[in-house]
């Protein structure tokens, strides 16, 4: 009987990795809707009133959806659970971005801006951004959290000054 949940969600995530974009419960495939950005960078504090983006990662080609934090002008994600060997599992596009290229594309409402994720592990900036994802998220984030590795921080920095 157990089986029949289990097979569902398998077939279903399956199914859903070729899709243009992530599900909320399944990763997708490539972002292929949406104009692509160019010129200067805009003012990232429109991030503010989104939740949710979707991050595409080339290598392997997978998007998921995940929150978002501006802080300074730039724009961050995080990922939790890092220190355990089931979040990095379930987290495992953040090990992917850093042990790889780091190469993204990320859709926010309907543009697609390239980006190159750049794992933030000290300094001031951890701050504001973790001052952000309490405010915006209520997370429990903590710099102790970064520095011992249990969450990892990117800035989603433009390709082209990286």
């Amino acid at each position: 009987m157990i089986l029949i949940p289990v097979a569902v969600l398998t077939t279903l995530r399956y199914e859903n990795r070729n899709n243009d974009g992530p599900s909320i419960l399944f990763p997708g495939g490539e972002l292929t809707s949406g104009s692509l950005h160019t010129g200067p960078e805009p003012d990232w504090k429109f991030t503010d009133q989104i939740s949710t983006v979707d991050l595409q990662l080339y290598d392997p080609l997978s998007s998921r959806l995940i929150w978002i934090e501006e802080n300074e002008g730039k724009i961050y994600v995080t990922s939790d659970y890092m220190g355990t060997w089931l979040g990095r599992l379930w987290k495992h596009w953040a090990v992917e971005a850093y042990e790889g290229d780091g190469l993204a594309l990320v859709r926010i409402e309907g543009v697609l801006y390239e980006r190159k994720l750049v794992r933030v592990l000290d300094g001031s900036v951890l701050d504001g951004i973790i001052a952000k994802k309490i405010e915006k998220y209520r997370s429990r984030i903590t710099r102790e959290a970064i520095e011992s590795g249990e969450t990892w921080v990117f800035e989603l920095a433009p390709r082209s000054g990286v």
